[in-house]
């Protein structure tokens, strides 16, 4: 038997509807704050990921699922990692930004990293994205986490919490960097082998570590927070007096740096106890340098990512609802026309309706009807069948009454939507 990729998994049909919910609701709440979908391919040229999250960063080194193409002149392509670069490579293409007096955009879909798959991670996950662009206010960086925690609320996630940092821009960061590998230096050796690695190629990953370990190391090394630049400390400043302001909870932490490069001052991220020691459900922050270096105009950005497998995992199920409202048990041998048009005619006046194809008994078919969450099941055996009428049952009431054929659609249209 062939089974599914190591890393990937089926979203069957009695999980479908948890689905369908959270993407509603990423929809309607997004459409208050003024955003549009946008939808990119799953694939794009490689280095369009090399240079916007980072040739350093563990997403390009190793996680990214990269094949030759046969066209020469694009010969590496790679299955989309993250959404975001792709999106500021649509609004570069497309000139958005001239266009769109408000570009604020959002992107529901399948991305694609090859690490060790574990509780609500897989190789191909599914996201939510949300980016507004050419907004340099603090004010922007607030609404963007006012999207995050509002959608998380109307989806039904009570038990959260914020964490915020600066992690400066190009004019601070670049010396706190060197800050920081100067200060690794002495003591990297006694630290695992990716903060070896890191404490010279990207330092600012080292503050990312979870082995027990090194956390002693990680806790002595220069706070980031102590070497803002004036302008970084000011917009920091105004994004906690604002949150404040609006009563949004938070926790500062000067460690959280995120994992790709683009990020410039303030990051943030959401996580839940519900989900143990990796416990992280989305985040975001602002990189108002990517649009520039992806070889477009001077443009910020500020967005947030979601794990749409970690935030299913985390709600509580729903109620189950019924497949059909109204069920068509035919018994009577010439019945089957009748009931294929009031099949039709039930459609085309919204209302979901299936039926049994196979001729069963009575109690067969009620028993089916009642698998099948139905309200009302609709009987015609020989005595309705040469009536003209239908004894529909009401299912949640426990009566029942006889309808005419040709009333039918009529009458159940108005029981499911009354």
């Amino acid at each position: 038997m062939i089974r599914a990729i190591k890393g990937t998994r089926d979203i069957l049909p009695d999980e479908v509807g948890a689905w369908h919910r959270v993407e509603k609701a990423a929809r309607e709440l997004l459409a208050r704050y003024g955003y549009r979908e946008i939808r990119t391919p799953v694939f794009e040229q490689t280095q369009l990921f090399a240079r916007g999250i980072g040739a350093d960063t563990d997403i390009v080194a190793k996680e990214m699922y990269t094949f030759e193409d046969r066209d020469e002149e694009r010969s590496s392509l790679t299955l989309r990692p993250e959404a975001t670069a792709g999106i500021v490579r649509a609004v570069i293409e497309h000139h958005l930004f001239q266009t769109d007096p408000a570009l604020k955009v959002y992107a529901l879909g399948p991305m694609f990293r090859r690490e060790r798959p574990q509780k609500g991670r897989y190789r191909q996950f599914h996201q939510v994205d949300v980016e507004a662009f050419g907004m340099e206010g603090p004010s922007i960086d607030v609404e963007i986490i006012q999207v995050a925690l509002g959608y998380l609320r109307v989806c039904g996630l009570t038990e959260s919490q914020l964490i915020l940092n600066s992690v400066g821009d190009a004019k601070c960061r670049p010396a706190y960097v060197e800050t920081l590998r100067r200060a690794l230096r002495p003591v990297a050796s006694r630290m695992c082998a990716d903060c070896q690695r890191r404490a010279e190629t990207n330092p600012l990953r080292v503050l990312d570590c979870k082995v027990p370990e090194d956390q002693p190391i990680i806790e002595g090394l220069p706070r980031i927070s102590d070497h803002l630049c004036p302008e970084c400390r000011d917009h920091f400043a105004e994004v906690k007096r604002e949150l404040d302001l609006l009563e949004i909870p938070y926790r500062l932490d000067h460690r959280l740096v995120r994992g790709l490069d683009y990020y410039t001052r303030t990051t943030f991220e959401v996580t839940s106890g519900a989900l143990g020691a990796q416990n992280s459900v989305l985040g975001g922050g602002r990189y108002d340098g990517l649009v520039r270096d992806l070889g477009g105009p001077e443009l910020s950005g500020t967005g947030f990512a979601l794990g749409l497998e970690r935030l299913v995992m985390l709600l509580p199920a729903a109620a189950g609802e019924g497949r059909c409202d109204a069920f068509l048990a035919v018994l009577a041998t010439g019945a089957l026309d009748r009931a294929l048009l009031a099949e039709r005619d039930l459609r085309e006046a919204g209302v979901r309706v299936m039926m049994d194809h196979d001729g069963r008994g009575l109690k067969s078919q009620m028993k089916k009807a009642d698998k099948l969450g139905a309200r009302f099941v609709a009987i015609m055996g020989e005595d309705e069948l040469a009536s003209d009428v239908w004894t529909v049952r009401d299912m949640t009431a426990s009566t029942q009454e006889r309808v005419s054929d040709v009333k039918l659609a009529e009458y159940l249209e108005g029981k499911v939507r009354g």
